[in-house]
């Protein structure tokens, strides 16, 4: 499970963001994670709690958005959705595309306690 890995990454860095505001806690982080992204947010859900125990953010809200999965087409030009095992063109159905998001794990927002 290379998902908690991954929270001991993701922890680092909060706690860097907390250290940099003197903050007391971190009482929520909010993620945003592609299907394509290799991460499954189940799992890290699963995660969080073995990553951030004892810590900072040991009571923080944990909040994990799903990204859309976006292709721009190289033939007409339009940005259209596409699924995972298909990932053409929404408007003209070509198979040239270049993918814009769904790939991504983004650390949207930590919100911290500094009283």
């Amino acid at each position: 499970m290379h998902e908690l890995s991954v929270c001991l990454s993701l922890l680092e860095q909060v706690s860097s963001i907390a250290a940099e505001h003197r903050a007391r806690r971190v009482t929520r982080i909010e993620l945003e994670v592609g299907p394509l992204s290799g991460v499954e947010a189940d799992l890290l859900r699963t995660a969080w709690p073995l990553a951030c125990a004892g810590t900072i953010a040991v009571d923080a809200e944990f909040v994990i958005g799903e990204s859309a999965i976006v292709v721009h087409c190289e033939t007409c030009d339009a940005e259209t959705p596409a699924t995972a095992n298909r990932l053409v063109c929404g408007e003209c159905g070509d198979f040239r595309t270049r993918l814009t998001s769904g790939d991504e794990m983004i650390l949207q927002r930590v919100e911290l306690d500094t009283g």
